[in-house]
């Protein structure tokens, strides 16, 4: 296959490839094996950290090329020989004291975390088993403003979305990039770094020139990247459950990740000339 005539398809992981439970359907695993079977380019576009990105990326059987993590700021490339499984291909970072500062001021009864450049996490008030991985530390929350960062996380169980929405927009986040998740949970990354800037370079890297681009995936923090493979003519797909902003933000909404949205779109490629 020329490379013309491949595609670039990037992929959310939560609510997307796979269920609230973890579960990756196999109707799901077969499809992403026979759309790299024809030569595609698949790659995990992920709000996760990179090691708790990398299970999953196992479980699809892929173990090469590359993955985008912590929306955008870090990207892996995937190493067998590595003793993580990959390694650090690009890392975007930022000072977070000022945005800290004022979140602190503004929430000070939620939870705060930043993650460090070697993908851990430090934390000042316990955050769900799932959600840091394997590699936190509990710190006090004035040892959390005054290293490099690639990403800042809040949670606030005082509020439900609709309260921190209108809260973060109060605030004016201007000098740094921010998604929300389904609950009051605040990803918070450098300025002008997101989900569809990660996958663009990447597109540079593997020199993929055409508009055949498709992504797929459910949350706030994936319409960045709808709007960067609309732009370039390419197709972004919303899950069927995701949030009505996101599906409005989408060029079309597939099956929920119950029913095996990503499947769904996958197995139409050929029926919607998407691939040649």
């Amino acid at each position: 296959m020329v490379e013309d005539n491949k595609w670039l398809i990037g992929i959310d992981i939560d609510g997307t490839l796979v269920h609230d439970d973890g579960h990756l359907s196999e109707n799901v695993l077969a499809q992403i094996n026979r759309v790299r079977d024809l030569g595609h380019h698949v790659f995990v576009a992920t709000g996760r950290a990179a090691s708790n990105a990398y299970p999953v990326i196992r479980q699809l059987g892929i173990n090469t090329g590359h993955a985008v993590c912590s929306n955008g700021a870090v990207t892996i490339k995937l190493d067998s020989a590595h003793p993580k499984g990959f390694s650090i291909h690009d890392i975007k970072t930022f000072d977070p004291a000022e945005v800290l500062a004022r979140l602190i001021e503004t929430v000070p009864n939620a939870h705060f975390a930043v993650e460090d450049l070697d993908g851990g996490y430090r934390f000042n008030k316990p955050f769900p088993s799932y959600a840091l991985g394997d590699q936190n530390v509990e710190t006090p929350l004035e040892e959390l403003l005054h290293h490099p960062v690639s990403r800042v996380v809040v949670l606030s169980p005082d509020h439900d979305v609709d309260q921190f929405l209108k809260i973060m927009d109060e605030v004016g986040l201007q000098s740094v990039s921010y998604a929300i998740g389904y609950t009051a949970w605040l990803d918070i990354a450098p300025k002008g770094i997101d989900k569809g800037h990660a996958l663009n370079q990447l597109r540079d890297h593997y020199n993929h020139t055409s508009n055949r681009v498709v992504v797929i995936g459910d949350g706030r923090n994936d319409i960045e990247m709808f709007q960067w493979a609309q732009s370039l003519g390419g197709h972004a797909f919303a899950m069927g459950q995701a949030p009505e902003e996101v599906k409005l933000a989408a060029s079309a909404v597939t099956a929920s990740v119950t029913e095996d949205g990503v499947a769904q779109v996958l197995m139409s490629l050929e029926g919607l000339e998407f691939i040649q």
